[in-house]
């Protein structure tokens, strides 16, 4: 752990960035000593990305002053930020997949491969591998490798270049929990050792676990600096959106209805043609959610496209409100009563250049009031938007601002609005939160568990543990393609999900007597 009498190994001071504009850092001031993980917490758009990319070199900064190991610095690409001592693990790694990890490491070394000698290379990762903890084979082949064996791998490439400052840029975001406890014993390694972090996460509760320091951004300024002993996760959260933020999540009691969503034995390919759903059964009723929780990967997305009518079932049997849809398709799914937010909101649940107005009536467009006899109602789209924006807090300047100029949060609201101030009586949801912020996050929790009062059955799939740990009446947990276990509200703890997450024990083992027991005690 750093101490304050430590020469400061990173200085940043009165950093300034604007963009045409957008005053993206101002006057912002960042220090991190030898040895401490400093965590640079704030909202989407708050300014973190923009200061470490002026510290990785991608950016210059208007104003302002960079200081390594005390010496002053100018800091012009990434490679320049290798050679001062500063790597970055960024959130979506840097490896090519058909290479082994030793490969993967030459290749940032600037020489063609076919000319490197890979032995020296293999000797130094074990070395770094193990001084650190590591447990990263040299010649184990990217593809082959879990996504913490993954993360592992970033790690000792950027060790491999003997740098002091690791820049980590949400580095637990498709991590279970014990591999973010494996993640965090080998960051203690590294400040042990004397090294620097800069730690980069939405997740409060891991943020304060593993920070020395914590320095919150806020419209590209600092709203506070603070260390965990002198903080809650409250008070934090009223640093980063400057009023206060609910965390707790009260389900009101309420008897379930009759089952509105049923998935039977149901069997779907991924897209390389391998098995990505096998088998899974799942009922969601009127007044509940059903969250389905799993580390990125394990076929949480093919079951959603597969229950919607986006990817072809293989076997096994989906109904909507008692009825059988055979061979789905998105338009008989939504006539059937079945509303679906996507993950990726962009690409599937809305479309960037449509005005606001527009996306709200997606799925509405060629039916009254928006079109009569094949022509559009304008006046009768802007009415609709207008109300939605205003029913779900959007923030947009009006109903006529192209989608893609929205933030990620409000373009969310956009398809959520869309999607639940409908007749549908059934909600799938995935990854309802991803890349927002937290009080955009909050907002849509507070929408889904209305949706949940009204009777409306929601089955939630979300990478987020906490999140589905929050919201859900049950959790199901999938690990390669298959169910793992059951757990009810009650009964959830993080250790027990998070070992389902990591594939620990049978699939459905000791679950499915638990399960139907849960479902007759409701």
């Amino acid at each position: 752990m750093g101490s304050d009498s430590a020469v400061p190994m990173l200085e940043m001071r009165g950093i300034t960035k604007r963009f045409p504009g957008v005053v993206a850092n101002e006057d912002v001031d960042f220090t991190v000593l030898p040895g401490q993980v400093h965590t640079l917490l704030g909202e989407n758009g708050a300014g973190k990305s923009t200061l470490v990319k002026i510290l990785y070199g991608l950016y210059q900064p208007d104003e302002g002053s960079i200081a390594f190991d005390g010496v002053p610095v100018s800091i012009d690409s990434p490679s320049k930020a290798i050679q001062t001592g500063i790597g970055m693990i960024h959130q979506h790694f840097m490896l090519v997949d058909t290479l082994t990890v030793a490969e993967n490491v030459a290749l940032g070394l600037g020489k063609p491969l076919s000319l490197t000698k890979l032995a020296p290379i293999r000797r130094r990762i074990r070395e770094v591998s193990e001084e650190f903890g590591l447990h990263v084979d040299p010649d184990a082949y990217v593809w082959q490798m879990a996504v913490g064996e993954r993360q592992r791998a970033e790690i000792v490439k950027v060790l491999y270049r003997n740098v002091k400052l690791l820049v980590l840029d949400e580095p637990t975001a498709v991590l279970t929990p014990p591999e973010v406890a494996d993640l965090f014993a080998t960051l203690r390694q590294l400040t042990a050792d004397g090294k620097g972090l800069v730690f980069i996460s939405h997740k409060l509760n891991e943020v304060m676990e593993i920070s020395d320091e914590i320095t919150v951004l806020r419209d590209g300024r600092v709203s506070g600096r603070t260390t965990p002993a002198a903080s809650r996760r409250e008070s934090l959260a009223m640093m980063m959106v400057g009023r206060p933020v609910e965390f707790t999540r009260i389900l009101a009691e309420q008897e379930p209805g009759p089952p509105k969503l049923e998935v039977a034995g149901l069997r779907v390919r991924g897209d390389r043609g391998e098995l990505a759903v096998r088998d899974v059964d799942i009922d969601v009723r009127a007044g509940e959610i059903v969250g389905v929780v799993g580390v990125s990967g394990n076929g949480q997305r093919e079951l959603a496209e597969a229950i919607v009518g986006l990817r072809a079932i293989e076997s096994g049997e989906v109904c909507v409100n008692g009825c059988p849809v055979s061979s789905p398709t998105p338009k008989r799914a939504r006539s059937m009563g079945l509303a679906y937010v996507p993950e990726e909101r962009m690409k599937y649940g809305s479309i960037g250049d449509f005005t606001v107005a527009e996306n709200l009536i997606l799925v509405e467009y060629d039916q009254q009031p928006y079109a009569r006899h094949g022509v559009l109602s304008l006046n009768s789209i802007e009415t609709r938007g207008e109300q939605l924006i205003d029913d779900y807090s959007i923030r947009t300047p009006n109903t006529r601002t192209l989608t893609r100029k929205l933030s990620g949060g409000n373009i969310q609201k956009v398809v959520i609005a869309r999607e639940f101030s409908g007749n549908a009586e059934m909600l799938l949801v995935a990854q309802p939160t991803r890349g927002v912020d937290i009080g955009a996050a909050e907002y849509i929790h507070e929408q889904l568990l209305a949706q949940r009062l009204q009777g409306k059955a929601i089955l939630l799939i979300s990478e987020d543990l906490d999140e589905v740990m929050a919201l859900s009446d049950r959790m199901v947990v999938m690990y390669e393609g298959a169910v793992m276990g059951r757990v009810a509200r009650a009964d959830a703890s993080v250790e027990q999900v998070g070992l389902l997450m990591s594939g620990v024990g049978e699939p459905e083992e000791a679950s499915v007597a638990s399960w139907a027991d849960q479902v007759k005690r409701q």
